[in-house]
């Protein structure tokens, strides 16, 4: 799932960062970032247009982190980079900071042109894989399910029994093993110790990457600059709390990792003010379920609570989105004590303050 469109309200102001680069590399360019390290993008389809990827030098070719959406263009984006600004050099190892397709998309086509090793953590692995093989598969009637009691209607469904399956469509087939990464292991790359930060919500087991003597931090998902990471709840653990996961996570990052660092983001521009970005999330979030909670004072469904939490009008397009980022919202709710969650005859669930 793409990431979700932050919903800035007036009582919320954006915390004043700073972005220390004018432009960003187009593709087949590169933007060095710090010494050894360069700031590439590949390309994407919709809002987002493209995701930041990173290319740190060490001896014998180039460690990169994170690969883009599976497909013809970002290959020929990889093909361009290699031939200009990489200098020709291969990729020594392939770092991927989590699931999505955006960023592993491309991890089987690099791995195995440079015969080179995936390292990424073994929940996001294993999900993936998982994820990927439900291409070509019917909608299971556990997610149908579970829409309807979102409060679904039927032609909502019909759409996304039309749309299931679609996760494998965006991976080039995946690597077939990988070197496991871990919450707190330092990695030397490029003659730099890097350390792995573990964060979840967005995903179940996201790494991040820490260089103290450069002073960045690759952040993949876990923190961006404009937008707030989705944070769903999906039909294979439908009482799950991905929201406090991720609060939780956004909490220790800001006491693991010091706010000087350049912040190296997956979408939008490098930054600075960690710190207080990471304020600005988590307290987005705790408004947000605020007012989630002063709505459901007379019982609501799913469908009946967007209006509190995103500002844009939910399309078909994005009604899977905003019912994923809604349930996590509610299910939070649900495990503060603050709400209780009834089914009635039809399937539907209804969401109501705890008295």
């Amino acid at each position: 799932m793409r990431d979700g469109v932050e919903q800035t309200y007036p009582d919320h102001p954006r915390p004043k960062l700073t972005y220390p680069f004018e432009h960003g590399p187009k593709t087949g360019e590169a933007v060095d970032v710090a010494p050894g390290v360069k700031w590439l993008r590949m390309p994407l389809g919709g809002a987002l247009a493209f995701i930041n990827v990173w290319a740190i030098e060490e001896a014998g070719g180039w460690a990169i982190v994170d690969t883009g959406m599976g497909g013809t263009a970002t290959r020929d984006a990889w093909r361009a980079a290699f031939a200009g600004p990489l200098a020709g050099k291969p990729a020594s190892r392939v770092f991927v900071t989590h699931m999505h397709p955006d960023h592993i998309g491309m991890s089987g086509y690099l791995t195995r042109k440079f015969d080179a090793k995936l390292w990424i953590t073994r929940l996001e692995f294993m999900t993936c894989r998982s994820l990927a093989a439900d291409t070509g598969r019917e909608a299971p009637a556990d997610a149908i399910a579970f829409f309807k009691a979102a409060g679904w209607d039927e032609d909502a469904l019909e759409h996304y029994k039309a749309r299931f399956g679609g996760f494998g469509r965006g991976l080039h087939a995946l690597p077939d093993s990988f070197h496991r990464l871990n919450d707190g292991d330092e990695i030397v790359i490029g003659g730099r110790t890097w350390r792995i930060v573990v964060g979840s919500g967005h995903s179940p087991e996201h790494a991040c990457l820490y260089c103290p003597e450069l002073k960045l931090m690759i952040s993949g998902d876990q923190v961006l600059p404009r937008i707030s990471s989705n944070v769903s709840v999906f039909p294979t653990e439908p009482d799950g709390d991905p929201l406090t996961d991720w609060l939780t996570s956004l909490a220790r990052i800001k006491t693991k990792i010091p706010d000087e660092v350049l912040v190296l983001p997956a979408h939008n521009d490098p930054f600075h003010g960690l710190h207080a970005r990471i304020d600005h999330l988590i307290g987005g979030h705790e408004r947000g379920l605020k007012r989630l909670h002063d709505l459901i004072a007379e019982p609501k469904r799913v469908v009946d609570v967007f209006h509190v939490l995103f500002r844009r009008t939910i399309d078909q397009n994005l009604l899977g989105l905003a019912t994923g980022e809604s349930l996590a919202h509610l299910n939070c709710l649900i495990a503060r004590g603050q709400a209780v969650r009834t089914r009635d005859d039809k399937g539907v669930d209804w969401y109501r303050a705890a008295a």
